[in-house]
């Protein structure tokens, strides 16, 4: 039974074989409420791969899929079949593995980005699921309860009209040529496995999900330069990119995965005309907030002046107690079984959907255009 003593959802997994990082995490964030029980995969490509990895897991034999059309298929016809399916797969085995289990009617949770190509985002929003099949795109930090109280403050007025949203992504990890052998960074790097973007796609897409999460803001245009400063890689390591936004609010993103000192530094800093607000993900239970004329607040997690978002939306423990990375992914697993199992209205507005993540690739594919056009400024209309 999960913690709230419902019972738990029968889950699946395409991808997250051994050695596979996301793949891990996913499994980790499904149990930490107790909400889910992985009872099948088809985790590798490779069918040795798939065998070994489903039985390191515990996986009944009979359950253990060399590929995500049988799964998928042989799942929907058991009665105790799956009822949710992770996809943990490189971009361009995403779309394949979604369109196969929502139309076996299984909810799907996918990681980001949607998909390697817009043309694939749009045919996939495009699907009518059977028997109601939801879907769940992974962009975890909006799971973060300082992170949702951010989004009450700004659509409250606390910060006023909104003017300026910075939100920047720095790690150091691809600062030279990728090892043939690192499995995380071949497939980053290989535009037949990434898609069009690479830090933009990795990184890039969670730093403007979160900033369109938070502000509500709609993007207009972007003008962009990205750069791939190691010799030989095809795919940017490095993003700069200005935004405008509906209703003149103006934004700026840096994604770099070759800037050297930084590990995870996803921050988000918003101003507007009354107040301002910054957080850090690499000290996420804490978030500072202005008014304009009055000295800075530290707003804390569960703390004495946290709103109701950041005290109600699975603080797990006690304010001084931190939450991070995998709270808050096990946020969006936890919420998504509430919607699964019908009691989630609450949620339906926090969690990504499909459309967070068709917008996601405009706004890849938007940004890619426009630095290939020197930076001219491209709408996501446009393409």
């Amino acid at each position: 039974m999960a913690e709230n003593g419902s019972r738990r959802i029968r889950l699946g997994m395409v991808g997250g074989g051994t050695g596979a990082f996301i793949g891990y995490v996913h499994r980790v964030a499904s149990r930490i409420d107790g909400d889910y029980e992985l009872v099948a995969g088809a985790l590798s490509s490779r069918p040795e791969v798939a065998k070994e990895s489903g039985r390191n897991l515990g996986l009944a034999d009979d359950r253990i899929y060399t590929s995500f059309e049988e799964m998928a298929n042989a799942e929907a016809a058991r009665p105790d079949g799956i009822e949710a399916v992770s996809i943990v797969t490189p971009n361009h085995m995403h779309f394949g593995p979604a369109k196969a289990f929502l139309e076996a009617g299984i909810h799907v949770i996918c990681d980001k980005p949607l998909t390697a190509t817009l043309e694939d985002a749009r045919k996939l929003a495009a699907i009518e699921p059977a028997n109601g099949a939801k879907f769940l795109l992974t962009h975890n930090y909006t799971g973060y309860p300082l992170v949702r109280q951010a989004r009450e403050l700004v659509a409250s007025g606390a910060l006023g009209k909104i003017r300026v949203v910075q939100a920047e992504y720095p790690q150091d990890w691809l600062t030279e040529a990728a090892d043939a052998d690192n499995k995380q960074a071949s497939w980053r790097t290989d535009p037949s496995r990434s898609g069009a973007g690479g830090a933009i796609g990795d990184i890039g897409t969670h730093a403007y999900n979160l900033l369109r999460f938070v502000t509500g803001l709609k993007t207009e245009a972007v003008a962009a330069d990205l750069s791939s400063f190691v010799p030989g890689r095809q795919l940017d390591d490095n993003v700069h990119i200005m935004l405008r936004f509906d209703g003149g609010a103006r934004g700026m993103l840096w994604a770099s995965q070759v800037a050297v000192g930084n590990e995870n530094g996803l921050q988000l800093r918003v101003y507007g005309d009354k107040g301002g607000l910054e957080w850090r993900q690499d000290n996420p239970n804490q978030m500072w907030f202005s008014e304009f004329g009055k000295p800075k607040q530290l707003l804390t997690r569960g703390g004495a002046i946290s709103g109701d978002a950041a005290s109600s939306m699975n603080v797990r423990v006690p304010a001084g107690h931190p939450e991070g990375y995998l709270e808050a992914f096990a946020t969006l697993y936890s919420q998504f079984a509430e919607i699964i199992r019908g009691n989630g209205q609450a949620y339906a507005k926090l969690l990504p959907t499909l459309a967070d993540g068709v917008e996601g690739m405009e706004f890849i594919i938007a940004s890619v255009e426009s630095s290939k056009n020197d930076g001219r400024w491209t709408k996501l209309s446009d393409v």
